[in-house]
Protein backbone atom coordinates (compact mmCIF):
# COMPACT_ATOMS: atom_id res chain seq x y z
CA UNK A 1 0.00 0.00 0.00
CA UNK A 2 0.97 3.30 -0.83
CA UNK A 3 1.85 5.53 2.46
CA UNK A 4 3.15 8.81 3.10
CA UNK A 5 6.11 7.50 4.33
CA UNK A 6 6.92 4.57 1.61
CA UNK A 7 6.32 7.60 -1.18
CA UNK A 8 9.03 9.67 0.48
CA UNK A 9 11.62 7.29 1.27
CA UNK A 10 10.91 6.22 -2.92
CA UNK A 11 10.75 9.68 -4.21
CA UNK A 12 12.70 12.14 -2.00
CA UNK A 13 16.25 11.05 -3.58
CA UNK A 14 14.95 12.14 -7.10
CA UNK A 15 12.29 14.76 -6.56
CA UNK A 16 14.18 17.89 -5.32
CA UNK A 17 17.12 19.83 -6.76
CA UNK A 18 18.32 23.32 -6.74
CA UNK A 19 17.68 25.85 -9.22
CA UNK A 20 20.32 25.50 -11.66
CA UNK A 21 21.45 22.28 -10.68
CA UNK A 22 22.58 20.04 -14.10
CA UNK A 23 22.56 16.62 -13.89
CA UNK A 24 25.20 14.38 -15.76
CA UNK A 25 24.16 13.77 -18.96
CA UNK A 26 25.05 10.34 -20.81
CA UNK A 27 24.17 8.63 -23.88
CA UNK A 28 22.27 5.36 -25.38
CA UNK A 29 20.73 4.48 -21.89
CA UNK A 30 18.77 1.53 -22.82
CA UNK A 31 14.86 2.20 -21.46
CA UNK A 32 15.24 -0.97 -19.36
CA UNK A 33 18.18 0.63 -17.40
CA UNK A 34 16.39 3.84 -16.47
CA UNK A 35 14.84 4.09 -13.01
CA UNK A 36 11.63 6.31 -13.17
CA UNK A 37 8.33 6.28 -12.05
CA UNK A 38 5.14 7.43 -14.15
CA UNK A 39 7.15 7.46 -17.40
CA UNK A 40 5.24 9.80 -20.06
CA UNK A 41 6.19 9.99 -23.51
CA UNK A 42 5.73 12.77 -25.96
CA UNK A 43 6.35 11.76 -29.57
CA UNK A 44 6.94 15.20 -31.15
CA UNK A 45 6.79 15.20 -34.90
CA UNK A 46 7.81 18.60 -35.49
CA UNK A 47 11.13 17.30 -34.38
CA UNK A 48 10.91 13.71 -34.70
CA UNK A 49 12.27 13.11 -30.99
CA UNK A 50 10.51 11.42 -28.40
CA UNK A 51 10.77 12.91 -24.69
CA UNK A 52 9.95 11.30 -21.70
CA UNK A 53 9.58 12.81 -17.95
CA UNK A 54 8.01 11.37 -14.93
CA UNK A 55 8.33 11.77 -11.40
CA UNK A 56 11.57 13.82 -10.24
CA UNK A 57 11.48 16.71 -12.86
CA UNK A 58 14.41 15.23 -15.14
CA UNK A 59 13.82 14.43 -19.08
CA UNK A 60 15.51 11.98 -21.38
CA UNK A 61 14.94 12.47 -25.24
CA UNK A 62 16.29 10.16 -28.04
CA UNK A 63 14.86 10.09 -32.11
CA UNK A 64 14.07 6.18 -31.37
CA UNK A 65 12.66 4.36 -28.05
CA UNK A 66 15.35 2.07 -27.57
CA UNK A 67 17.96 4.00 -26.19
CA UNK A 68 17.73 7.40 -24.59
CA UNK A 69 20.30 10.31 -23.66
CA UNK A 70 19.60 12.31 -20.40
CA UNK A 71 18.67 12.94 -17.79
CA UNK A 72 18.11 16.65 -18.72
CA UNK A 73 16.54 19.39 -15.92
CA UNK A 74 14.16 21.23 -17.70
CA UNK A 75 11.73 22.06 -14.83
CA UNK A 76 11.87 26.02 -13.45
CA UNK A 77 9.95 27.00 -10.58
CA UNK A 78 9.64 29.97 -8.55
CA UNK A 79 11.44 29.63 -4.88
CA UNK A 80 9.13 32.68 -3.85
CA UNK A 81 5.81 30.57 -4.93
CA UNK A 82 4.04 28.62 -2.96
CA UNK A 83 6.20 25.27 -3.94
CA UNK A 84 9.38 27.33 -2.23
CA UNK A 85 12.75 26.66 -3.33
CA UNK A 86 13.12 22.36 -3.82
CA UNK A 87 9.79 21.44 -4.30
CA UNK A 88 9.35 17.21 -4.39
CA UNK A 89 8.00 16.85 -8.42
CA UNK A 90 6.09 13.80 -9.35
CA UNK A 91 4.30 12.33 -12.45
CA UNK A 92 5.30 14.89 -15.08
CA UNK A 93 3.92 14.82 -17.93
CA UNK A 94 4.52 17.06 -21.49
CA UNK A 95 1.58 17.82 -23.64
CA UNK A 96 1.44 19.98 -27.12
CA UNK A 97 -1.38 22.67 -27.40
CA UNK A 98 -1.99 25.38 -30.01
CA UNK A 99 2.16 25.91 -30.39
CA UNK A 100 3.46 25.35 -27.16
CA UNK A 101 4.59 22.84 -25.10
CA UNK A 102 2.92 22.68 -21.58
CA UNK A 103 4.88 20.05 -18.57
CA UNK A 104 1.73 19.19 -16.43
CA UNK A 105 2.87 17.64 -12.94
CA UNK A 106 2.69 17.41 -9.44
CA UNK A 107 4.39 19.68 -6.45
CA UNK A 108 5.25 19.56 -3.01
CA UNK A 109 6.49 21.81 -0.60
CA UNK A 110 7.28 19.64 2.68
CA UNK A 111 7.96 22.83 4.85
CA UNK A 112 4.27 23.25 4.20
CA UNK A 113 1.80 21.11 6.16
CA UNK A 114 -2.21 21.07 5.32
CA UNK A 115 -3.19 18.83 8.21
CA UNK A 116 -2.20 15.79 9.69
CA UNK A 117 -4.69 13.07 9.22
CA UNK A 118 -4.96 9.71 11.07
CA UNK A 119 -1.32 10.03 11.60
CA UNK A 120 0.06 11.38 8.37
CA UNK A 121 1.24 14.55 8.01
CA UNK A 122 -0.15 16.32 4.49
CA UNK A 123 2.12 18.62 3.55
CA UNK A 124 1.00 21.68 0.35
CA UNK A 125 0.82 19.26 -2.62
CA UNK A 126 -0.77 20.25 -6.10
CA UNK A 127 -1.26 19.57 -9.71
CA UNK A 128 0.39 23.04 -11.74
CA UNK A 129 1.35 23.40 -15.27
CA UNK A 130 4.70 25.09 -16.55
CA UNK A 131 5.36 26.25 -20.29
CA UNK A 132 7.49 26.02 -23.23
CA UNK A 133 8.06 26.92 -26.46
CA UNK A 134 10.02 23.66 -27.18
CA UNK A 135 9.42 19.91 -26.21
CA UNK A 136 12.69 20.03 -24.17
CA UNK A 137 12.34 22.98 -22.39
CA UNK A 138 13.23 24.83 -20.01
CA UNK A 139 9.61 25.17 -18.63
CA UNK A 140 8.58 27.99 -16.59
CA UNK A 141 5.71 29.24 -14.57
CA UNK A 142 2.72 30.99 -16.20
CA UNK A 143 0.27 33.48 -14.68
CA UNK A 144 -1.26 31.96 -11.93
CA UNK A 145 0.74 30.97 -8.99
CA UNK A 146 -2.42 28.09 -8.00
CA UNK A 147 -4.63 26.09 -10.14
CA UNK A 148 -6.36 24.41 -7.24
CA UNK A 149 -7.30 25.73 -3.35
CA UNK A 150 -4.22 25.86 -1.30
CA UNK A 151 -5.69 23.49 1.30
CA UNK A 152 -6.73 20.61 -0.70
CA UNK A 153 -3.70 18.29 -1.58
CA UNK A 154 -3.89 17.36 -5.22
CA UNK A 155 -1.58 15.52 -7.53
CA UNK A 156 -1.24 13.62 -11.13
CA UNK A 157 -2.59 16.28 -12.98
CA UNK A 158 -3.29 15.41 -16.76
CA UNK A 159 -4.84 17.17 -19.80
CA UNK A 160 -7.90 16.82 -22.10
CA UNK A 161 -9.55 18.88 -24.27
CA UNK A 162 -13.51 17.83 -24.35
CA UNK A 163 -16.50 18.09 -26.83
CA UNK A 164 -17.28 21.60 -25.65
CA UNK A 165 -13.51 22.56 -27.02
CA UNK A 166 -12.80 24.11 -23.37
CA UNK A 167 -8.92 22.63 -21.75
CA UNK A 168 -9.74 20.28 -18.49
CA UNK A 169 -7.15 20.05 -16.31
CA UNK A 170 -7.84 16.19 -14.70
CA UNK A 171 -6.36 14.86 -11.79
CA UNK A 172 -6.58 12.78 -8.14
CA UNK A 173 -7.87 14.16 -4.89
CA UNK A 174 -5.21 12.68 -2.54
CA UNK A 175 -7.15 9.37 -0.60
CA UNK A 176 -4.75 10.41 2.41
CA UNK A 177 -7.79 13.69 2.92
CA UNK A 178 -10.85 11.49 3.30
CA UNK A 179 -9.94 8.01 2.70
CA UNK A 180 -11.55 7.48 -0.17
CA UNK A 181 -8.94 9.48 -3.42
CA UNK A 182 -11.48 11.45 -5.95
CA UNK A 183 -10.54 11.70 -10.30
CA UNK A 184 -11.83 15.44 -10.98
CA UNK A 185 -11.62 18.21 -13.45
CA UNK A 186 -11.15 21.75 -13.14
CA UNK A 187 -11.53 23.72 -16.22
CA UNK A 188 -8.35 25.82 -17.47
CA UNK A 189 -7.62 29.05 -19.12
CA UNK A 190 -7.92 28.92 -22.76
CA UNK A 191 -3.70 29.16 -22.66
CA UNK A 192 -3.52 26.60 -19.66
CA UNK A 193 -2.11 29.83 -17.72
CA UNK A 194 -4.70 29.29 -14.85
CA UNK A 195 -7.83 27.34 -13.86
CA UNK A 196 -11.67 28.53 -14.20
CA UNK A 197 -14.60 27.97 -12.13
CA UNK A 198 -14.99 25.24 -9.37
CA UNK A 199 -13.46 21.96 -9.17
CA UNK A 200 -16.09 18.62 -10.54
CA UNK A 201 -15.65 15.07 -8.47
CA UNK A 202 -15.84 12.72 -11.70
CA UNK A 203 -15.47 9.55 -9.37
CA UNK A 204 -14.37 7.79 -6.15
CA UNK A 205 -11.98 5.16 -5.39
CA UNK A 206 -14.89 3.42 -4.01
CA UNK A 207 -16.53 2.96 -7.61
CA UNK A 208 -14.00 0.49 -8.79
CA UNK A 209 -15.15 -3.22 -8.67
CA UNK A 210 -11.28 -4.04 -9.40
CA UNK A 211 -9.42 -2.15 -7.00
CA UNK A 212 -9.31 -4.13 -3.62
CA UNK A 213 -8.12 -4.13 0.10
CA UNK A 214 -8.25 -5.63 3.43
CA UNK A 215 -9.97 -3.65 5.86
CA UNK A 216 -8.91 -3.95 9.80
CA UNK A 217 -10.92 -6.30 10.35
CA UNK A 218 -9.51 -8.73 6.84
CA UNK A 219 -12.49 -7.82 5.08
CA UNK A 220 -12.37 -7.21 1.53
CA UNK A 221 -13.10 -3.61 0.62
CA UNK A 222 -12.55 -1.19 -2.40
CA UNK A 223 -9.50 0.44 -2.09
CA UNK A 224 -8.95 3.61 -1.26
CA UNK A 225 -6.17 4.92 -3.97
CA UNK A 226 -6.77 7.35 -7.24
CA UNK A 227 -3.59 7.04 -9.13
CA UNK A 228 -2.48 8.23 -12.67
CA UNK A 229 -5.26 9.44 -14.64
CA UNK A 230 -4.93 9.85 -18.46
CA UNK A 231 -7.43 10.39 -21.21
CA UNK A 232 -8.24 8.81 -24.14
CA UNK A 233 -10.37 7.77 -27.31
CA UNK A 234 -10.87 5.07 -29.53
CA UNK A 235 -11.10 4.62 -33.15
CA UNK A 236 -15.07 4.49 -32.69
CA UNK A 237 -15.10 7.78 -30.56
CA UNK A 238 -15.77 6.34 -27.27
CA UNK A 239 -13.89 8.77 -24.38
CA UNK A 240 -12.37 6.50 -21.93
CA UNK A 241 -9.55 6.75 -18.85
CA UNK A 242 -6.96 4.48 -17.50
CA UNK A 243 -6.13 5.13 -13.75
CA UNK A 244 -4.30 2.95 -11.15
CA UNK A 245 -5.29 2.00 -7.74
CA UNK A 246 -3.98 -1.64 -6.01
CA UNK A 247 -5.57 -5.41 -5.88
CA UNK A 248 -4.08 -6.07 -2.23
CA UNK A 249 -0.37 -5.40 -2.49
CA UNK A 250 -0.48 -5.36 -6.50
CA UNK A 251 -0.12 -2.11 -8.27
CA UNK A 252 -2.61 -2.35 -11.23
CA UNK A 253 -4.07 -0.35 -13.88
CA UNK A 254 -7.78 -0.14 -14.98
CA UNK A 255 -10.15 1.36 -17.40
CA UNK A 256 -13.03 3.45 -16.53
CA UNK A 257 -15.63 4.69 -19.84
CA UNK A 258 -17.83 8.07 -20.03
CA UNK A 259 -21.49 6.80 -21.18
CA UNK A 260 -22.19 10.55 -22.38
CA UNK A 261 -18.56 10.55 -24.00
CA UNK A 262 -17.77 14.19 -22.46
CA UNK A 263 -15.90 14.43 -19.04
CA UNK A 264 -18.72 14.74 -17.19
CA UNK A 265 -19.37 10.55 -17.45
CA UNK A 266 -21.07 9.07 -15.95
CA UNK A 267 -17.58 6.87 -15.93
CA UNK A 268 -18.64 3.67 -15.37
CA UNK A 269 -15.46 1.26 -14.18
CA UNK A 270 -14.60 -2.08 -16.00
CA UNK A 271 -14.60 -5.36 -14.07
CA UNK A 272 -10.87 -6.24 -14.14
CA UNK A 273 -7.42 -4.67 -14.08
CA UNK A 274 -6.16 -3.90 -17.93
CA UNK A 275 -2.71 -4.54 -17.33
CA UNK A 276 -0.48 -7.21 -15.60
CA UNK A 277 0.49 -7.11 -11.93
CA UNK A 278 2.70 -4.33 -10.61
CA UNK A 279 2.94 -2.61 -13.75
CA UNK A 280 0.84 1.05 -13.34
CA UNK A 281 0.66 4.68 -14.06
CA UNK A 282 0.09 4.44 -17.71
CA UNK A 283 -0.33 7.18 -20.51
CA UNK A 284 -0.70 6.46 -23.74
CA UNK A 285 0.59 7.67 -27.29
CA UNK A 286 1.33 7.05 -30.85
CA UNK A 287 4.84 6.19 -31.44
CA UNK A 288 6.79 8.39 -34.59
CA UNK A 289 5.54 5.50 -37.07
CA UNK A 290 1.68 5.79 -35.43
CA UNK A 291 1.85 2.39 -33.42
CA UNK A 292 -0.27 2.72 -30.66
CA UNK A 293 1.66 2.28 -27.35
CA UNK A 294 1.26 2.97 -23.50
CA UNK A 295 4.31 3.45 -21.09
CA UNK A 296 4.17 1.95 -17.57
CA UNK A 297 6.67 1.23 -14.61
CA UNK A 298 6.68 -2.16 -13.31
CA UNK A 299 6.77 -2.17 -9.60
CA UNK A 300 8.60 -4.27 -7.54
CA UNK A 301 9.43 -4.05 -3.57
CA UNK A 302 12.96 -4.97 -3.00
CA UNK A 303 13.82 -5.33 0.69
CA UNK A 304 11.53 -2.19 1.93
CA UNK A 305 12.74 -0.35 -0.92
CA UNK A 306 10.42 0.31 -4.75
CA UNK A 307 12.23 -0.27 -8.17
CA UNK A 308 10.36 1.08 -10.81
CA UNK A 309 11.32 0.95 -14.24
CA UNK A 310 9.68 2.11 -17.76
CA UNK A 311 7.96 -0.81 -19.61
CA UNK A 312 6.13 -0.37 -23.41
CA UNK A 313 2.90 -2.46 -24.44
CA UNK A 314 0.86 -2.69 -27.61
CA UNK A 315 -2.59 -1.40 -27.58
CA UNK A 316 -5.54 -1.87 -29.77
CA UNK A 317 -8.38 0.81 -29.75
CA UNK A 318 -9.86 -0.43 -32.76
CA UNK A 319 -13.61 -0.75 -30.73
CA UNK A 320 -14.54 0.79 -28.18
CA UNK A 321 -12.81 -0.20 -25.53
CA UNK A 322 -8.80 -0.81 -25.41
CA UNK A 323 -7.10 -4.10 -25.29
CA UNK A 324 -4.01 -3.88 -23.90
CA UNK A 325 -1.79 -6.64 -25.91
CA UNK A 326 2.39 -7.84 -25.41
CA UNK A 327 4.68 -5.57 -24.48
CA UNK A 328 6.74 -4.11 -26.93
CA UNK A 329 10.43 -4.18 -27.18
CA UNK A 330 11.64 -1.24 -29.89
Amino acid sequence: MRTLTTLIMLLSFTCTFAQGWKPEVKENIPLDSIRLSDPAILADQKSSCYYMTGTGGLLWKRKDLARWSGPYAVSQTDPESWMGPRPMIWAAELHQYKGKYYYFATFTNRSVVIENVKGNVINRRASHILVSDKPDGPYVPMQDETYLPADLPTLDGTFWVDTDDKPYLIYCGEWLVNWNGTMEKIELKPDLSGSLGKRKIMFFAYDSPWSKEKDQYGRIIPNKVTDGPYLFKTQTGKLGMIWTSWVFNDYVQGVAYSESGTLDGPWVQEQEPITPPNFGHGMLFRSLEGKLLMSVHSHKDVNGHYVRIPHLFEVDDSGDKIVVKAEYHP
